[in-house]
């Protein structure tokens, strides 16, 4: 694909479609997929030409300074999905169902679902977990809402893990994530995002499934990958996985930036005669 100054090419501004990844994946172009919160940043994303853009509850961490993505509610959410899909004119757009929201009651995933996709009006949501939440995400596909299932390192159940190291390097866990990843795809799953695990098991999943396998430290032999933006970005300066790789040093222009607005604030640098009415 053509691209000028990041901007994408005038014949490629299609709206991207679960059917358009399931495409992609077929002719072998990876997918680029990326995280956003606010209405600026995902215009700036949007308008890069990434092909989606996930609303995480991330948003916990990284917006809100909580240590996991527990805390996040449907309404939360939903705020940080409709100033995303407010921007958003080519992107896929997907959601996370925060925990809580889907597992154990599916009469109630559907509901929150539901809610999500209607005040937003976002084009996918995503859920943690294989087996144990099947009923709810067939419940959720019933309503003619796609999912993308989300394997390996879930974040929403990191009390369970106790830490954030590699999953799924036993033959159990390996073989179990296998068996989830198709139960899925045979569900109407559009995607699977598979985190932190073996780059060998990754390959393996995403050449055994027909859906696209996004990674995000998983390797690079599944069909696409997704970063957090402030991770990529370097406004994260605390969190360095071995996955991470950082595109700019974001936190450094902020910060001296800002330094240099405080001394000519206090300077009476600024404003100036000519930058005043």
């Amino acid at each position: 694909m053509e691209q000028t100054k990041g901007y994408i090419s005038n014949d490629d501004k299609r709206k991207v479609t679960t059917h358009r990844l399931l495409e992609m994946k077929q002719r072998g172009e990876k997918i680029s997929m990326l995280t956003a919160y606010d209405y600026s940043m995902a215009s700036v994303i949007d308008q890069a030409g990434m092909d989606v853009i996930l609303v995480g509850d991330s948003a916990s961490n990284v917006m809100v300074g909580n240590t996991t993505t527990l805390p996040m509610t449907v309404d939360q959410m939903i705020y940080h999905g409709k100033s995303v899909m407010n921007a958003v004119k080519r992107a896929m757009v997907v959601i996370d169902m925060p925990f809580g929201s889907y597992q154990g009651n599916p009469v109630e995933a559907v509901s929150n679902a539901v809610k999500i996709m209607k005040e937003t009006q976002a084009d996918c949501l995503k859920l943690e977990g294989g087996k144990e939440i099947l009923e709810s995400v067939q419940r959720i596909l019933s309503a003619g809402i796609p999912i993308m299932g989300h394997l390996g390192l879930m974040p929403q159940s990191i009390n369970k893990y106790g830490t954030y190291a590699v999953r799924a390097q036993d033959e159990e866990e390996a073989r179990k994530l296998i068996d989830d990843a198709h139960l899925l795809q045979e569900a109407g799953c559009c995607s699977i995002v598979l985190e932190k695990i073996p780059a060998t098991l990754a390959k393996k999943v995403a050449e055994e499934l027909t859906i696209p396998v996004i990674g995000i430290g998983a390797g690079p032999h599944v069909d696409g990958q997704v970063l957090v933006m402030h991770d990529m970005l370097g406004l994260n300066k605390s969190f360095s996985p071995r996955f991470l790789r950082r595109y700019a040093n974001l936190y450094d222009v902020v910060s001296e930036a800002v330094q240099m607005y405080i001394n000519e604030v206090k300077s009476s640098d600024f404003p100036s005669q000519e930058e005043s009415y």
